[in-house]
Formats: structure tokens, sequence, C-alpha cells
């Protein structure tokens, strides 16, 4: 956003963070409530509006506790899906439905956590939590995107914050990208710094968060590649390999698409053209096409995109081989981040015995 267009919606900013701080306020004195449930609850979030890195690290906690025995179950509110109410996306066996009904990203994760761990949709998460555990027999909850929301207590709060451009130009929206005021970090008990290797200021961001909750557990983090697939369609060929093809273009509907498109150069990738759509955007097949219609034009062989968004396209035509990155979470210091989130989870575990 240029300096006049934030200039001329500082008002709404204005207003906007006026109507955060009552909010927050309401529920620090307890005239909000913030409901129990009788399990375990890890939330994950962010403070900016715009891609984190949020979903690989739900996906990272999610797999780890499945892992030591627990039944975990991801509760998300299914942004831009076309379903009302709740939607049992996956059960602890199978993903039960589509991306129309779930959203983009709950979907991703049932496809992620296939087996591992249940996942539902719903804006109301108390009454899911209930529901998973009466009917799932769920004993651990992942809150996805989940800082804002504060009607269910949580035992262990996760603030994600991305390294590469933690606050934007310290403004809350619209005139900037903070969806409350810095000092909200306070109520964070861990901040996952992402894409530490891409920010020259880590250091100074560990000492502002240090300041503003001293409390904390700060670790820092990257995102990397692990694998590249052929996108899931019917009828596509996976005999061709992308490290034998000289030029790529990539495309993405995501929250931060310039670091996508970073990543893949890093990984060595000639990219040819490149084509940011909204976050959470639904495709068409005209768009598929003008896209491959200008890759070919710029002399791509092949195109790349993110996993969020194969979820959405598996239906479409593509004229040229279609790839998708699927990316990770590397944590420094993994050992101390898994030890807390056990802390967290056995304390809960007492409290309720």
């Amino acid at each position: 956003m240029n300096r006049a267009a934030s200039l001329a919606l500082t008002p709404l900013s204005v207003a906007y963070g006026a109507a955060v701080r009552i909010r927050n306020g309401l529920y620090r004195r307890g005239i909000l409530k913030s409901f129990v449930v009788r399990a375990p609850v890890i939330a994950i979030g962010n403070l900016t509006a715009g891609g984190t890195g949020k979903t690989p690290l739900v996906e990272f906690v999610a797999a780890q506790l499945a892992a030591e025995g627990r039944r975990v179950c991801v509760l998300t509110r299914g942004y831009r899906r076309q379903s009302s109410g709740q939607v049992l996306v996956s059960d602890y066996d199978q993903v039960l439905t589509d991306v129309s009904a779930a959203g983009d990203e709950a979907l991703l994760l049932a496809e992620r956590l296939r087996r591992r761990s249940a996942v539902i949709v719903n804006t109301n998460r108390v009454a899911a939590a209930r529901w998973a555990i009466e009917n799932l027999q769920s004993n651990v909850f992942i809150l996805d995107d989940a800082f804002q929301h504060q009607q269910i207590q949580r035992d262990l709060n996760i603030l994600t914050v991305d390294a590469a451009n933690a606050w934007g130009n310290h403004k809350v929206l619209p005139a900037g990208i903070l969806r409350e005021p810095i000092r909200e970090v306070a109520r964070a008990d861990c901040v996952m710094l992402t894409r530490a290797d891409e920010s020259t200021n880590v250091d100074q961001l560990q000492d502002t968060i240090g300041r503003v909750s001293p409390e904390a557990r700060v670790f820092t983090s990257r995102m990397t590649p692990f694998a590249a697939r052929p996108l899931k369609i019917a009828g596509h060929s996976p005999a061709s390999l992308i490290n034998h093809v000289s030029s790529v273009a990539a495309f993405c509907g995501i929250g931060n698409p310039a670091s996508f498109f970073s990543l893949i150069r890093q990984q060595g990738y000639t990219v040819s053209h490149t084509r940011a759509f909204p976050d959470h955007y639904n495709y068409r097949q005209l768009d598929i096409d003008r896209f491959i219609k200008d890759a070919i034009a710029r002399g791509a062989r092949a195109v790349v995109t993110t996993a969020k968004d194969e979820v959405k396209i598996g239906s479409l035509n593509f004229d040229l081989p279609c790839y998708v990155i699927d990316i990770t979470i590397e944590i420094d210091d993994a050992q101390a981040f898994l030890n807390l989130l056990r802390e967290a989870v056995a304390m809960k575990a007492r409290k309720t015995s």
C-alpha cells in the first residue's frame, strides 16, 4: 500500500483500532466470556492480515502430538467455504468432504493430516470442541487462525510473526496490515518467527517482542520445500520430472505470494513467469488458460503452485505439466518447542484429572 492510500485510510484505522481495544478490554474484564473445554487447547494465529506461515505450523503441531498418541482435532472457521454451520472435514480415517464445504486451508490440513488428526470447520469452536469430545473422543484441540478468537480458553497461545515483514507500516487495518496493535503480542505465550532466514532484523524483532511480552518464549523458523510432485488430476501423467525442466512458471493464491516465488528461485528453478491471484482465490478454467498462454509465451515448460491451491484446481485442465511444491516448517530448537507443547498438554491433563 502506498503512503497516500495509507494516509487516506488512517481515520478508518483509528476507528477499527478503537473497536479492537474495546473488545479486548471486555475479554480482559470478563464481560465477554471465554469458555473452557475438557481437553488441552493450543491456539495458533497471527497479528497481521496475509500469510505468516501459520498453516505449516498447525500441521507440524498436530502431527507431532498425534505421533505421541493424542487424538488431535483441528478446529478452524473454514474461511470462504460455501457451507454453513459445522462440517466434519475429516475424522481419524478419511477426508469426508470437498473444498466448497470445507474451505481451502481446512481441506489442505485434512489431506496432509489424514489418519492423524480430525478437522472440523465451525465458527463456534466451543460447540465444535464439545461435539468432538463426545463423538470423536478427541483429547487435544488445535485452534487454527485463533489469536483474535477469544471465546475459547487456551492452554498455549502461539503467535506467528513473519520475520521478513512483521508489522508492515505499524498501522492497523485498513491503513496497514495489523489486525491488532503490536502491544497485543502480550497475550502470546509463545511467538514463532517464521521466514527468519529472509530477515535481517531478527534480533531487533526479538527485542521488541521481549519488551511487549517478557514471559513469551520466542522461536525462529524457516519455510522449506520438501517435495515437488505432479498435480493430482485425472489423466495427468507424472512421467516428466520437474528437475529436468529448464524454465517454469509459478502461480498461487495465498497470503504471501512473493515468499513462495522467492522460495522456488532459491531452490534453483528458473522462473520465467509468475502470477499472484488473491488469497483463497476460486480458480476458473479461463484463469488457468490465460496463465498457461502467458507462461508458454515466456518459454515455460512446466508450471508450479502450492498445496493450498492444489485443492481448488484438480478438476481444471492444464496444457503444461503442473507440479505442486509441498512446504514444511523447520524450527530452530525444535526440541524446546515440543517440550513447551507437552508441558501445556500435561498441565491441562492435571487440572482436569
